[in-house]
């Protein structure tokens, strides 16, 4: 027994093809070839050698060439233009100037229709033009004129309005994507905080048995186990900081001095001072201190040049404490700094990923920055 497709199925199918390049292609011919079999009869009594049948066939073959008019729009305006000298046939050239317009834009439509017009206006001059499309020039401007400008305006006006839809769209997979390599960044540093307090608790815990065991046969089973957690965790550490910096390996505290040194030739002499226990920060950490300090010498280089400015990187109880202090000027910069005001909002939310706080104060003449993060230190 024979099975008619459901409802919906039919349902599913229409809509493929509702939203297919191809079928809208097909529906524009027919919809051009339609219009045009209005003009079959008065074709067929005309003197160009043409019954109803042969009519009807070369206006169907000149309409199924608006398949191409994605590919290759110029195929149906070179028909149009064809079937306008041939048989005074105007449906097809607006048909064909909208899809030069949509799909090939502006300044290819003001061509084409620059041509459409010089090509209708030398058939106007000659013998044998319809009465119906002007007896005068006036008649000639105010009918085949509009009908081309018309039809390339509104493929240029669609052309614009698929090049937004297309920003968009190009604007919402940029944001998606940002949105993941955030998630990734976030994902990894909270695999560093727990995992690698599991892994230094591990090392911890190898290395009380390994002490206990001082002598026995397992002694240096622990001590292996110690050593494995210590390697696991530093590459944890190197990998989630090379992730986090798009890739690449990001210096930590041994890259201050440069900092420093490269401040010091802009103008601004830096009083760098780091503490000994914040040497045993995680590269992670240390990344974190590298770029805050970074961006406030670059500040500081801005908007106070030429005065000192003091860096303090010091552990305080269970925090990690940044300080960068410069005095202010007594007088703004002779050329107002170049700058896009998101280096403290990308400060900021660096050290808030990392559970701290980022603060600026103004007092006694002087402009600080001071961050806290945990340290992260097992004491």
């Amino acid at each position: 027994m024979l099975r008619l497709p459901s409802v919906s199925a039919l349902r599913r199918c229409v809509d493929r093809w509702a939203v297919s390049p191809r079928a809208l292609d097909v529906v524009t011919a027919l919809s051009a070839f339609g219009l045009m079999v209005l003009d079959v009869p008065g074709l067929a009594r005309a003197d160009n050698s043409l019954t109803g049948v042969t009519a009807t066939l070369v206006l169907a073959a000149g309409a199924a060439t608006l398949v191409l008019r994605r590919r290759a729009p110029w195929v149906p305006y070179v028909v149009a233009l064809g079937l306008m000298g041939w048989l005074h046939e105007l449906t097809m050239i607006q048909f064909a100037l909208y899809s030069l317009g949509r799909f090939r834009g502006r300044r290819v439509a003001v061509g084409a229709t620059a041509l459409y017009v010089a090509v209708a206006y030398g058939l106007f001059l000659t013998p044998g033009w319809p009465a119906r499309h002007g007896d005068t020039l006036s008649d000639f401007l105010s009918l085949v004129v509009p009908i081309g400008v018309l039809a390339a305006g509104v493929g240029i006006a669609a052309h614009r309005h698929d090049l937004v839809h297309a920003l968009e769209a190009q604007r919402r997979e940029a944001a998606a994507r940002q949105a993941v390599q955030e998630e990734r960044i976030q994902v990894g540093r909270d695999v560093h905080d727990l995992v690698g307090r599991e892994l230094t608790v591990l090392a911890v815990r190898a290395e009380v048995l390994a002490v206990r065991a001082r002598g026995e046969a397992h002694q240096k089973d622990f001590e292996e186990l110690a050593d494995t957690a210590r390697r696991a965790h530093l590459m944890l550490n190197e990998t989630i900081v090379r992730r986090a910096d798009g890739g690449e390996a990001t210096r930590g505290l041994e890259g201050l001095a440069d900092l420093a040194a490269e401040s010091e030739r802009m103008g601004s002499p830096v009083e760098l001072r780091v503490a000994e226990e914040a040497k045993a920060l995680s590269p992670l950490r240390q990344t974190a201190v590298h770029r805050v300090v970074q961006e406030c010498l670059t500040n500081a280089a801005k908007h106070a040049p030429g005065l000192p400015v003091r860096v303090v990187i010091d552990v305080v109880g269970p925090d990690l404490r940044i300080e960068v202090r410069n005095p202010l000027p007594k007088q703004p910069p002779d050329r107002a700094p170049v700058s896009t005001g998101t280096g403290l909002v990308s400060m900021r939310e660096r050290v808030a990923s990392m559970g701290g706080t980022l603060t600026t104060t103004r007092r006694d003449g002087t402009y600080g920055v001071e961050a806290r993060l945990p340290a992260g230190l097992h004491r």
